[in-house]
C-alpha cells in the first residue's frame, strides 16, 4: 500500500481524481447565457493555473464531504491538484487555446500538437487504466503509460514542426504561416498562409505517397482520414478575409464593436457569406474545418437593418456540408 495508505483511501482518491479532473468542463454552464458568453468564458476562470490552488480546495473540500474521507480535504487536496492540473495541460496542448492567467489575463495558451478528440491519446489513456487496474499492486503500468503519453505529444509537435516547414515553402514576404492538428492520425494537418487579406490552406498528410480513396461506405473514419494529401499533390485554397464582393462591407462588419469576441478568438477569421443587401455578413475561424465534418461550428456575424444602422452580433447555426 503506497505510503503506508489506509485500505480505502484509494478508492477515495481515485474518485477524487476522477471527479477533479473533471471539473474544470463545468464551465459548460456558460452555455445557458448564450454562445457568446460560452465563447468567452469555456476554458477560462475554471482552467486558470492562477486559480488552481483555489479550485483544488474548493473541490477538495466537496469530495472530502462527499465521500467521507476521515483526513478530510486535506487527504484529497494534492489528488485534486494534480488532476486539475492535467486537465489544463490535456486543453493547452490543443489549439482551442485555455485562458491559463485568468482573471489577470485573458491570454489564451495553445500548442497546437492534438486534436480535440485524438484517438491514439485516448487509447495511450485507457491502455494505461486497463493495465493499472490489472497490476493494480504496482505503480509501472501508470507511469509507463504517462512516459508513452508524454513521448506521443513530443511526435505530435515534431510532425508540427514538419507541417509548419511545408507551409513555409508556399510562403510569400509579408504572409504567416500555421499549423492545426487533425483527426485520425499524428499525420494529418491543415497548413495556413495567410496575409490581412486572405488564407491559403492545404489538408495534407506527411507520410502519405498516394492519396487515400474514400468510398462510400468506407465508415466514419475513412471519410474523415481521406482528405488529407500527400505533400507533393497538396491542394490550396484560397478564403478571403472580408469577401471577393463588397469587401468594404465585410471589412466594416468585422471590425465592428459587436464582434470583437470574435476577433479575440478567431485563430483563422474567414468570410462565409453574405445576405442580399449587405444586411449580415458572416464569419468562420478555419482552425475549426475539418473535412468530412458535418457541420462548422462558431459562426458569428454582425447585421443591420440598413446601410449606416448599428451591427448587432448574431451566431448562426451550424450548417451541412461546410467542409471544403
Amino acid at each position: 500500500m503506497p505510503n503506508g495508505a489506509a485500505p480505502h483511501s484509494i478508492p477515495r482518491r481515485i474518485a477524487a481524481g476522477f471527479f477533479a479532473c473533471a471539473a474544470p468542463d463545468l464551465d459548460f454552464v456558460t452555455g445557458f447565457f448564450g454562445p457568446v458568453a460560452y465563447l468567452v468564458n469555456h476554458r477560462g476562470v475554471t482552467h486558470s493555473l492562477v486559480l488552481l490552488p483555489l479550485w483544488s480546495l474548493g473541490v477538495a473540500w466537496l469530495l472530502a464531504k462527499l465521500l467521507r474521507d476521515p483526513g478530510g480535504w486535506r487527504a484529497l487536496y494534492g489528488i485534486s491538484a494534480l488532476a486539475i492540473g492535467a486537465h489544463i495541460a490535456g486543453d493547452v496542448i490543443t489549439s482551442y487555446g485555455t485562458m491559463v492567467l485568468a482573471p489577470l489575463s485573458d491570454w489564451r495558451a495553445g500548442i497546437g500538437t492534438t486534436f480535440i478528440i485524438d484517438l491514439w491519446f485516448t487509447g495511450i489513456i485507457t491502455v494505461g487504466l486497463i493495465a493499472s487496474a490489472i497490476a493494480y499492486r504496482s505503480r509501472w503500468p501508470a507511469l509507463a503509460a504517462l512516459a508513452v503519453l508524454v513521448a506521443y505529444v513530443g511526435f505530435q509537435y515534431v510532425q508540427r514542426q514538419h507541417a509548419l516547414e511545408f507551409a513555409a515553402q508556399h510562403a510569400r514576404p509579408g504572409t504567416q504561416i500555421d499549423a492545426h492538428p487533425r483527426p485520425v492520425s499524428p499525420f494529418n494537418w491543415t497548413v495556413f498562409v495567410s496575409d490581412d487579406e486572405a488564407h491559403e490552406f492545404a489538408h495534407i498528410n506527411l507520410v502519405r505517397s498516394e492519396p487515400r480513396r474514400y468510398e462510400p461506405g468506407d465508415g466514419f473514419i475513412a471519410r474523415i482520414d481521406s482528405p488529407y494529401l500527400p505533400l507533393d499533390k497538396a491542394v490550396w485554397v484560397r478564403r478571403t478575409r472580408y469577401g471577393e464582393v463588397d469587401a468594404a462591407v465585410g471589412r466594416e462588419a468585422w471590425n465592428s464593436p459587436v464582434l470583437g469576441f470574435f476577433r479575440w478568438f478567431a485563430a483563422e477569421p474567414a468570410f462565409d457569406g453574405m445576405s442580399e443587401g449587405g444586411r449580415c455578413v458572416w464569419f468562420v475561424d478555419l482552425r475549426f474545418l475539418t473535412p468530412g465534418r458535418d457541420a462548422m461550428p462558431f459562426q458569428f456575424g454582425a447585421c443591420r437593418e440598413a446601410p449606416g444602422a448599428p451591427w448587432q452580433a448574431y451566431e448562426r447555426a451550424a450548417r451541412q456540408g461546410v467542409s471544403r
